[in-house]
């Protein structure tokens, strides 16, 4: 019978992972509001072969459709470094990293308030550089609010909702692997 209890599990946590992978594969496909695809084409056309080509392998091609999923899980990943650095280095949170799981739970916590903000920051050096490369159809502040916000809001919610969903198969991520 347990037996049965485990499989039922990895079965919702399959489940879970599929209905992720079709989101995602999904948002990669919805361009950011305002960018004109064909100067996008040419711009990739002509930086075959270049450090844009590798970034575009990294997103799935979601930045070369200049998605809304084009900053992917890269501030999520810049954050948890940040914060493990953080975290060996300033008292507050050596405090906290040696609290257990309470402590843990609010790093976690400090890292996902570091992702937005970074979000925030990349999303914004995105919407300024697609606007100075004129890839926008209208360059200004409605382009820049409306970028900056779909890549954003994709960020926070999206990547960060699953982080806190029950289904997600890794807890407690760490980038060190020495915790």
């Amino acid at each position: 019978m347990a037996d049965q209890g485990n499989m039922s599990d990895l079965w919702k946590r399959l489940r879970f992972v599929f209905f992720a992978i079709l989101v995602y594969r999904i948002g990669s496909h919805i361009p950011i509001p305002g960018i004109d695809p064909d100067r996008l084409a040419s711009l990739f056309q002509q930086n075959q072969g270049t450090i844009i080509e590798m970034f575009n392998l990294f997103s799935g091609g979601a930045l070369e459709r200049m998605s809304i999923f084009a900053l992917n899980v890269v501030p999520y990943i810049s954050s948890a470094i940040i914060m493990q650095l953080f975290s060996n280095s300033i008292p507050y949170l050596i405090e906290l990293k040696k609290d257990g799981q309470a402590g843990r739970n609010k790093i976690t916590q400090y890292t996902r308030y570091g992702t937005a903000v970074l979000a925030l920051i990349q999303a914004s050096a995105l919407a300024v550089t697609l606007s100075a490369s004129g890839l926008a159809y209208v360059p200004g502040t409605a382009f820049f609010v409306s970028a900056v916000f779909s890549v954003d809001t994709e960020i926070t919610e999206s990547k960060l909702s699953i982080l806190d969903s029950p289904l997600y198969p890794i807890k407690n991520l760490s980038c060190t692997g020495l915790d």
